[in-house]
């Protein structure tokens, strides 16, 4: 076996032991009385209801979807940011005109009243 691969190992059993040792105490430890506000099944924001047919407002997904575009287009500027001095200006420029129209896609939003929530 070779020896650099013992450490790898090492780190690897360390990790498991302690994710087992930390699940374990949160475990036990843990508070296990649920009442009927916990166990309650929850979703989009709205109270539990009957019939799955029922309409309720679908600014909820818009506000979702709004929120996955502009987390998604905003994850972009993170590796901009690091090569920013190997892409020259027309890598700057590039992102710019990219922030701009971010800018104004968010304006036309607000604007709109996508955002608002009666």
């Amino acid at each position: 076996m070779n020896f650099e691969y013992l450490s790898l190992l090492g780190i690897i059993l360390f990790s498991l032991i302690l994710t087992t040792v930390l699940l374990g105490v949160a475990y036990f430890l843990s508070i296990k009385i649920a009442d009927a506000e916990k166990v309650s099944p929850y979703e989009c924001g709205f109270n539990p209801f009957e019939d799955a047919r029922q309409k309720f407002d679908v600014r909820f997904y818009l506000v979702g979807i709004l929120f996955i575009i502009f987390d998604l287009e905003v994850s972009f500027l993170f590796p901009w940011a690091i090569t920013l001095s190997n892409i020259g200006y027309c890598g700057y420029y590039a992102m710019i005109i990219f922030l701009i129209i971010l800018t104004l896609g968010f304006i036309y939003e607000w604007r709109y009243g996508a955002l608002d929530w009666e």
